[in-house]
């Protein structure tokens, strides 16, 4: 079986909590991404995800200038770069994300996404079931 190290992307994209979300929006455009790590000193501090942008930000009609760490989501769930790509899934399937930072010794190393796992053939199970647990239809108040 194999582990998120086998998996994950090394060279991840990521601003400082003092960065203002234009550089997170921009970072996302440039590297075709929907989650930037908010990291310091190596170590991660939070992410964004583009729906963070959305309702935390733009919704809110909150200004460009405002700092990574005033919309990011602090805590986020980890893995860890041992961790097996069946313990990830489920993890992300109990957490409802499609994105999973990967720490180690308190540093970043990388993030895995549930794409990372589809293209992948002996972990593309994984990936579907990890899927079909994070995308429920959604039922919009009209």
């Amino acid at each position: 079986m194999g582990q998120l190290r086998d998996i994950m992307t090394q060279q991840v994209a990521y601003v400082t909590p003092q960065d203002n979300v234009y550089e997170v929006a921009n970072l996302m455009k440039q590297h075709n991404v929907g989650m930037i790590p908010v990291v310091e000193n190596g170590a991660l501090q939070g992410v964004i995800t583009d729906r963070d942008l959305v309702l935390r930000c733009i919704a809110e009609r909150q200004p460009n200038s405002l700092r990574a760490s005033d919309i990011m989501t602090s805590n986020p769930v980890t893995g860890h770069p041992d961790m097996s790509v069946a313990e990830a899934s489920q993890l992300m399937a109990q957490h409802q994300i499609r994105r999973l930072p990967v720490v180690d010794n308190g540093q970043m190393v990388g993030v895995v996404a549930i794409g990372d796992m589809a293209v992948r053939e002996p972990f593309s199970d994984q990936a579907g079931q990890a899927l079909s647990n994070i995308s429920e239809p959604s039922k919009p108040q009209m």
